[in-house]
């Protein structure tokens, strides 16, 4: 049995897409840039902030640092007004944690904004371990962050079950040497997820608990 899991946030703990979309069109009106479409923002995120405004300003952007500074400093303040938990979600994790199991969150979004978000629909310590983008390690899929995880959880990687939405998901868990199980309620579909070697997929917060155990 896993004894730790770890989870990303925006599309595999919360439903984050709502409002990185009008904090992302917030940056791009002040710089009289053309604003982006959900299912654009939906394409973008998963790679860190950083990306996500590379990805959202038009091409040789000549003022990205202004851009990106500008998105930073309104969305680590942002009161998540239109993010949502997923279905079945707080009964799972309540259970996970009655088990023992260790709680962690691995993700790319800004530190303060994640621990920010997090404690709105969570409170605080919830989790065991929170692990943003803070500037101390790369985003993922590189392991760092997970790896550092584990040793401040003392568990091993093979104790680790690695739970994300994304391709960088995959790839981290696969760079750590934890088990990946890939949910389905998030922004990528199934085949983008099998590109990058995902094999074990979950439908929902139930179907992740029959998967675990």
């Amino acid at each position: 049995m896993a004894k730790g899991i770890f989870f990303d946030l925006d599309g595999t703990l919360l439903d984050t897409l709502g409002d990185i979309h009008a904090y992302v069109n917030q940056m791009l009106r002040a710089f009289s840039y053309p604003e982006i479409t959900l299912m654009q923002t939906r394409a973008y995120v998963g790679d860190g902030a950083r990306k996500l405004i590379e990805r959202s300003v038009p091409e040789n952007c000549q003022n990205f640092d202004e851009c990106y500074a500008f998105f930073s400093n309104s969305f680590k303040s942002s009161d998540n007004e239109l993010t949502k938990l997923y279905a079945g979600e707080r009964e799972t994790l309540e259970r996970l944690k009655k088990r023992g199991i260790k709680l962690a969150v691995i993700t790319n979004k800004p530190q303060i904004a994640a621990e920010r978000c997090l404690k709105k629909f969570f409170g605080n310590n919830f989790f065991d371990f929170i692990g943003g983008d803070s500037g101390m390690f790369e985003c993922k899929p590189d392991p760092s962050l997970a790896r550092y995880a584990a040793l401040k959880l003392k568990l091993s990687p093979r104790e680790i079950v690695f739970v994300g939405d994304g391709e960088a998901d995959v790839l981290t868990a696969k760079n750590a040497g934890m088990r990946c199980i890939s949910v389905l309620w998030g922004y990528r579909t199934k085949e983008q997820l099998e590109k990058v070697g995902a094999r074990e997929f979950a439908e929902s917060f139930q179907s992740l608990e029959e998967i675990l155990f």
